[in-house]
Order: structure tokens, then sequence, then C-alpha cells
């Protein structure tokens, strides 16, 4: 029994960046064997199993035959024969296939390391073409080792991929992990670039896809096209280190402009109304949780008026307030003035423009959240029916005074 350090343990070692898991394939050895050693097996689909001292993952060595379309149609065959080597070609990227022995050696047998030096993503046999789930981790990978390039001809395998309808067999659970994994990279917009040059984009964020070519108002956005917007707006997110719900929201609010009217282009009326539907349709189709989902649609609901918050009266600042719920739930009303700034700086030459709509929102909410609504509720003990209202008035008469103190000081 032999076994070796494989995968992305092996690669940023080679990158010299840090290692965070490792996995390990075992050669020459049996699942009877393995448990007699101690490991205790925890693989459903083939024979993973955990050290007895370490805990970490050794997985048999094993080949595949793809049986149906999709990820999930595969048999596995996992034996005491199975070389390493017929482990690594069933793997997705050559810099992915490299493997380490237990006296350092490293094995090598698809030039990874050469890919490596060379910054390039390519795939390490024409089996990388039975699982469509593999296009959604290059593009991952793009987003996070960001020198990286993908090589022409995975590329174009990845696009014939999307063309035999591979891509059209993913679940919407395993999509929306990949994507949100990518998201939270150094540089989102990298994994929809490969998205779309492969065409996997337009099956399966086709909202997203829409908004390449539709310009805007080069007045506010001085690079135009919307797709190139969207993509700004989510790197600058991610150079924030904004939290996954703000990126997800970030990536999703302006999808209505993809739905108008070629006659209204550059403009965009009601773009907002028409997002928050394609956020839900989105987040319906792929299973995208709850917390994204909420902060979202309230992005692509509200950010035109964070951006005229300054303009706003007080009594249109706590309806604002009101309609986020933001008395019950302030932080996600905070994130959402985050994705907003985001979509302010994600435009050319707008990086360090101030955004002094979301300090002031936050303010202006620390006004209303100061009426104690208790105390005002004592005063309509005869009439309950009152009381809601009664605290709205307080709560602008609270807002007003901070707006005033605002105008005063400027």
């Amino acid at each position: 029994m032999k076994t070796y350090v494989v995968g992305g343990a092996v690669r940023d070692e080679l990158l010299g960046l840090p290692v965070q898991d490792h996995d390990h394939v075992v050669v020459g050895a049996t699942p009877e064997s393995l448990v007699a050693l101690g490991y205790t097996p925890v693989g459903k689909d083939f024979p993973v199993f955990l050290h007895p001292e370490t805990h970490e993952e050794y997985a048999l060595a094993r080949t595949e035959r793809k049986t149906a379309p999709g990820y999930k149609g595969f048999v596995f065959h996992a034996a005491s024969d199975v070389t390493l080597e017929q482990d690594l070609i069933r793997r997705d990227l050559t810099i992915n296939a490299i493997a380490k022995a237990e006296d350092g050696a490293l094995i090598d047998p698809f030039n990874g390391r050469s890919d490596i030096e060379q910054r390039i993503f390519r795939h390490v046999s024409p089996a990388f073409a039975e699982d469509p789930v593999r296009i959604l981790r290059v593009a991952r990978f793009a987003a996070r080792f960001i020198e990286f390039t993908v090589a022409p001809e995975t590329t174009a395998l990845m696009r014939h991929m999307v063309e035999q309808g591979e891509v059209d067999a993913l679940v919407p659970e395993r999509v929306w992990q990949e994507l949100s994994r990518g998201l939270m990279e150094a540089k989102p917009s990298r994994m929809f670039d490969v998205l779309r040059d492969c065409g996997a984009l337009g099956r399966i964020l086709p909202e997203l896809d829409a908004l390449w070519g539709v310009p805007q108002p080069e007045k506010h956005h001085p690079e135009i096209d919307t797709g190139v917007h969207v993509m700004m707006v989510i790197d600058y997110a991610a150079q924030q280190r904004c939290n996954l719900p703000v990126r997800c929201a970030a990536l999703m609010h302006d999808l209505g402009k993809g739905t108008t009217p070629e006659s209204e282009w550059p403009r965009h009326h009601g773009h907002e109304g028409r997002s928050v539907a394609l956020v839900d349709q989105v987040c319906q189709r792929l299973k995208i949780p709850n917390d994204c989902r909420d902060l979202a649609r309230m992005t692509a609901r509200e950010h035109g008026n964070v951006g005229r918050a300054l303009e706003l009266r007080p009594d249109t600042i706590v309806k604002l307030f009101e309609r986020c719920d933001a008395f019950r739930k302030p932080q996600r009303f905070i994130d959402m003035l985050q994705a907003s700034e985001c979509d302010h700086r994600g435009r050319a030459g707008f990086t360090d423009r101030p955004f002094p709509q979301a300090p002031y929102l936050r303010a202006a909410l620390s006004a209303a959240q100061a009426v104690n609504a208790g105390e005002v509720a004592k005063h309509c003990v005869d009439k309950p029916q009152l009381i809601a209202q009664a605290v709205h008035a307080a709560r602008v008469a609270s807002v007003s005074e901070f707006v005033a103190s605002c105008r005063r000081n400027n």
C-alpha cells in the first residue's frame, strides 16, 4: 500500500500558497485493509476513509465510467490494482493532477508543473467533457488564480460540452455552490468571463448574460455596457471583502436592464421593478438561500432610492426604512447600503468618488431608532389603531431634526 497527497494541496504548495487541507490517494489497498488499519469509511459514492489519527481524507485510487448525462452519471471502480496514473488521468486540470509521494517526490504524468509555471488551466484528458461541473470549477479557479488563463483547447472543449447540452443537466444546488464560491474569490468577474467565453453563462444565468451589449447613459456610466458595469461592481465588492449576500446583491441589482426595450436605450425607466422579478426568478431556479435572495431583492428595488438619498424628504426616508424592515433587521439594511455603494463605485473612474449617501442613511436610521416606540404607544391607549401612525410621525420628526442639522452644518 502506498499513499500520495494529491490535488489542491500539491498545486498550492507549488504556487507558494498556504495549504489548508490535504487529500490523499491510496494505491494497492482495499476497503477491508484500510478498515483493519483503523481508517473510518465515510464515502457514499466511492471509498473514502478518515485517517485514524489526523482524520484527513484518504480515497482509494479509482477509475470512472460515464453512464448518463450530468455530473452524477458515473460508475466508479476502486480496487487494489488501480494505478496512480489511472486515478490522476480522471482529474479535471493538469495542475490538479500532480501527486506527492511520502518521500516528497512529485509524480506529474500530465505536465501540471509546466502549466503552473506558465499559469495555464488545461484539461488532463478528453474525460473532462464527461462532467459539466468541471466547467464551473475552471471558471471558479479563474476567479481565484487571477494570473491564469484557460488553454484554447480547454475553452473549445467546454464550448462543445455546452453545445451538447451537458450544462443543462446540472442540478441547481451544485450550480449555486460553485457560483457562490466563485463570488467569494479575489476577482469574481473572471468566473463570468470564462462562463461567457464557452457559452455556459447563457444556459445557467441567462438573466445575467443578457446584460452585455446593453448601453447605459455615459454621464452616469462611463463604461456604458451594463454587463461590464456589473462585473466592476462585483469586483469592487470583492476588494472590500464584502460578505456573500452583499456580493450576490451586487451581481443581480441591475438584471432588469437586460429586459429594457432597445427603443428606450440607454435609459432604463422602471428597471428596478423588473430586476426584482428577475431576482426572484433566478433565486427560485438556483435555490439560492433566503438571506442572499432577500438582500438581492431589496438592493434591486432600492438602490436608486439610496442614490437619491440626499434629496429625499424625511417622510420618504422613514418609509424607506419601513419598507426595508430596517427597524427589525438593521444589519440587512446596512448590507444593502454597502451593496449600493459597490454599485456606485463599480463604474469607470468612480472607484474613489465619495458616496455620502451611505453614512447619511445610516445616521438617519440611528435618529429614527432613537424614538421610543413604547413611550409613543402609551399616548394612544384609547386609540390603538393610531399607534403605527404615531410611531411613524415620531420617527419622521426625529429624522427631520437630523436632516435640518445636516443642512445647517453644510
